[in-house]
């Protein structure tokens, strides 16, 4: 049966290695049944440029580009932790790099992508810091430091971020409901696909009689993971373990 599945917030690093082996599995067992594996952001809990290859990266490039030479189309978006992730990985893994937001027509469903970090408009502070990081000048100045000074840059706004995410309130940091109804207007979509709130949910928004549908991916783990799965008969949420 024709499938594409949906993840996201894997956070991979080397302090979580079991979620990377939980990951690896999943891309040898359950993925492979899957026409299209879409990786809706933060793959990678940091990503400091494609020519930083410490443990685990190699191995998880590995398992991706399997994948992909199987026969599964792999496509990945940035997320607001891999936003550096570039050209040169996608063609050692096979992935497809997509815009955020993108829309694809699935089962005859137009259906939103996105990171989720664009919804969150009322975290004013975190959408001027990702302005500042997305800036291709800011992009070029840190890609052009050694990898050392690349690794403590990110540790340091990794702490920052984290400090300051301690002292918000809990409602800034979920999606703004004016916004998430302007990208359903905006691109047409009755389906929106998202993650990075970590608040895995299903919703529905009623916008001028007509009822439109928000799925929120959830946060992997050290012993399971949650994915969307979309077939022709509709949209359903799995764990993996």
């Amino acid at each position: 049966m024709t499938q594409q599945l949906f993840i996201s917030d894997l956070h991979l690093s080397a302090e979580r290695l079991d979620t990377v082996q939980l990951f690896i599995r999943f891309l040898s067992e359950r993925a492979p049944k899957a026409d299209h594996l879409y990786i809706l952001g933060d793959l990678f809990d940091a990503w400091i440029g494609d020519d930083h290859e410490a443990p685990p990266i190699a191995e998880i490039k590995r398992a991706m580009h399997r994948l992909s030479q199987a026969g599964t189309r792999l496509w990945l978006m940035h997320g607001n932790r891999d936003f550096l992730i570039g050209e040169s990985f996608c063609r050692e893994t096979g992935a497809v790099l997509m815009q955020d937001p993108t829309l694809v027509e699935l089962y005859g469903k137009p259906t939103l992508l996105m990171h989720g970090d664009l919804l969150c408009t009322e975290d004013q502070a975190y959408m001027k810091f990702r302005r500042e990081v997305r800036n291709p000048d800011f992009i070029k100045h840190f890609l052009s430091q050694s990898i050392q000074q690349r690794l403590e840059l990110a540790k340091t706004y990794r702490a920052q971020s984290g400090e300051a995410k301690s002292l918000k309130p809990e409602s800034i940091m979920d999606v703004n409901r004016d916004t998430v109804a302007s990208y359903f207007v905006e691109y047409q979509a009755d389906h929106l696909i998202h993650g990075h709130t970590h608040r895995p949910a299903d919703h529905v928004i009623e916008l001028k009689d007509k009822r439109h549908y928000r799925h929120v991916l959830a946060e992997w783990h050290h012993d399971h993971g949650e994915l969307v799965c979309v077939t022709p008969q509709g949209f359903r949420r799995e764990t993996y373990s």
